[in-house]
């Protein structure tokens, strides 16, 4: 059984460090899309901006989960994109330069593309 398009899923994430389990969340599922091949995007939003920011992630953890850092190193290592709100950074004076490696700053026009693109979009 070949598919002849991949699917693609979107997590749009709006929990930051300060709640390491929903913050963890989309990045374990996407993991798991992954594996299964599925493209997947996690979006951050809002507060989640601030695991964009060099220094923050590697600081959160929630129990029974791996650490966040470990999540996201493995999922931009199987392939998967990681994207953060423009006026979301701006309004927390984050800049751009500020962000970790590989974290790719989006406003509404390409996020909106990319939610019509995708199979399914879920929320955290």
């Amino acid at each position: 059984m070949a598919d002849t398009e991949t699917e693609k899923i979107v997590y749009l994430s709006t929990n930051g460090p300060e709640n390491p389990e929903k913050a963890s969340l989309p990045f374990v599922l996407a993991n798991a899309a992954l594996v299964m091949d599925v493209e997947a995007l996690i979006v951050l939003q809002g507060p989640s901006v601030f695991l964009a920011k060099k220094g923050i992630i590697e600081h959160v953890h929630a129990a029974g989960f791996a650490p966040l850092k470990e999540l996201l190193e493995s999922f931009l290592e199987q392939g998967g994109k990681l994207a953060v709100c423009v006026p979301c950074i701006q309004e927390r004076k984050i800049d751009e330069t500020d962000l970790i490696e590989k974290a790719e700053p989006m406003a509404g026009g390409t996020l909106t593309l990319e939610l019509l693109s995708a199979n399914a979009t879920l929320v955290y």
